[in-house]
């Protein structure tokens, strides 16, 4: 059975926006949270949902490195 340590993690995720819709493929901070994200379609600034680490987590298809690690909220 496979470590999750040796899940290779994914650096790229694609970022919705929920006023235009817009879909934005962002590269990820490995090590640190991004709470901020202006949208390049509408510039509506994207901040995490109550409960959500960062922008990654609550608008992206892919969550945060430190969360695909499994070594929680990265802030």
């Amino acid at each position: 059975m496979a470590d999750l340590a040796e899940k290779p993690v994914i650096l790229f995720s694609t970022l919705t926006c929920p006023e235009c819709g817009a879909a934005t493929c962002e590269k990820m901070p490995e090590d640190a949270c991004q709470y901020f994200f202006d949208c390049p379609s509408c510039a509506v600034v994207l901040k995490p949902k109550p409960g959500d680490c960062c922008v990654f987590c609550s608008y992206g298809d892919v969550a945060c490195p430190p969360i695909q690690q499994g070594k929680g909220c990265c802030g």
